[in-house]
């Protein structure tokens, strides 16, 4: 007769004979092995925000491009300013504007007015500000000392030209169009979009929009996905559900290898009777790793099929999302052409209990409340109502802890994570 084996009070408990991988360990083989998997283009630079940079680029010009005026004025030869006394200076005939400069040159000892934005004239190199200054219109008076070269912005003195002003893999916002225009860029090289698939698994899904029969769930994870990537900027494809079935199952991964550049699949990662999306990743002898020491997530598969990643995340809508989060966006964002992100936290005291066992790292659903973070009442998988109310996620490393209220915790924002 066959005797059980006790139960155990953890079920992420180390099994004898198997090594669990540490986040950090699952990290840096993802960014170690999977490199850049889109080819380069070219845009124009108003289309070029939310791509990667495929190459550095360089300022074809300096900024600001000719020393200039940083307010309204009288501008003179700044060596005559370093005096006490008042100061009389006859101004000249003309001014300097911005786009308007003055063809002249101005005398040493002779003033003349200059807007803010103009390119200083010859023997200008002090401006007074015009609220300081008196004027009949022949004469400019004012009181010394000012320091020379006072309210003028020097060429180049924030880029130079031929000066590196991005570098490859960065991520172009709307402040870096300003700053690429400034220095004559017009056009940008990004990297083509990555395009990522994403396919549920499993007999008991069925789409929101039908009847549900009794052992039938609807399909949580395909839809929140498929949004999550396309937050993050890439081109996502919606494969549908495949049943627990292996032939349907490759057939499936079949077609998403030939359109995709890589897969997202939820359900079937761990090593039950149904769970083929690791068995198949297993049969290609090209399964990556999988069981992190992570909670939640535990049941992590990530392989190759035909070449093309796969990620084959948990089922419980928890466990996919942290898991997506926390070790496909990085990962996607290196095959897109961008740097590995490293997400930016901060220590927050917690308005929590938590009794952590060591061995693996956890990640719990979180939010800030007048200074200190709360985490969700329950730490289980299925409660996806956790993530809606969620603004972040506290992580606690693999050593064992016991967090009071009041204990700083690192919290780490959704919009961290880029989501």
């Amino acid at each position: 007769m066959i005797t059980p084996p006790p139960l155990r009070d953890d079920c992420f408990a180390l099994p004898a004979g198997v090594d669990w991988m540490p986040v950090e360990t699952a990290l840096a083989l993802l960014k170690e092995k999977l490199t850049c998997r889109v080819a380069s283009t070219e845009l124009p630079l108003q289309q070029a925000v939310g791509r990667f940079l495929s190459s550095d680029l360089y300022a074809r010009r300096s900024s600001p491009p000719h020393a200039n005026s940083a307010v309204d004025g009288y501008g003179f030869d700044g060596t005559l300013s370093d005096q006490s006394a008042p100061l009389v200076l006859p101004l000249i005939k003309g001014r300097a504007a911005a786009g308007q400069p003055y063809q002249g040159s101005v005398p040493k000892g002779s003033a003349i007015q200059v807007l803010t934005g103009a390119a200083l004239p010859k023997g200008v190199d002090t401006i007074m500000l015009q609220e300081d200054v008196a004027t009949d219109g022949k004469e400019v008076a004012f009181h010394g000392p000012l320091r020379q070269g006072k309210n003028t912005r020097l060429m180049g003195e924030d880029i130079q030209a031929g000066q590196c002003v991005l570098s490859k893999g960065r991520k172009i916002t709307v402040a870096d169009l300003g700053l690429l225009a400034s220095v004559g860029i017009a056009d940008v090289p990004v990297c083509e979009s990555l395009c990522v698939g994403v396919l549920s698994t499993g007999d008991e899904l069925i789409e929101a929009s039908q009847s549900a029969d009794f052992g039938q769930i609807y399909d949580a994870n395909r839809p929140m996905l498929l949004g999550l990537l396309r937050r993050l900027g890439y081109a996502a494809v919606d494969l549908g559900k495949a049943p627990d079935d292996p032939k349907n199952l490759r057939a499936q991964l079949d077609n998403a290898a030939s359109k995709c550049d890589v897969i997202l699949t939820s359900g079937g990662a761990s090593a039950g009777a149904e769970d083929h999306m690791s068995a198949l990743l297993n049969s290609t002898g090209s399964m990556a790793l999988w069981r992190v020491a992570v909670k939640p997530g535990r049941p992590l598969a990530m392989g190759l099929w035909q070449g093309v990643p796969v990620f084959g995340l948990p089922g419980n809508p928890v466990a996919a999302f942290v898991c997506t989060a926390i070790f496909a966006a990085p990962a996607l964002q290196q095959m897109a052409g961008g740097c590995w992100p490293v997400p930016h936290g901060f220590s927050v005291p917690a308005a929590f209990h938590k009794s952590k066992k060591p061995g693996r790292s956890e990640f719990l659903r979180a939010r800030i409340r007048e200074g200190r973070v709360e985490a969700f009442g329950s730490e289980g998988s299925g409660r996806i109502s956790g993530l809606s109310w969620a603004e972040g996620l506290v992580e606690l490393g693999q050593e064992a802890a016991t967090i009071k209220p009041g204990d700083k915790v690192r919290f780490i924002p959704f919009n961290a994570l880029g989501l």
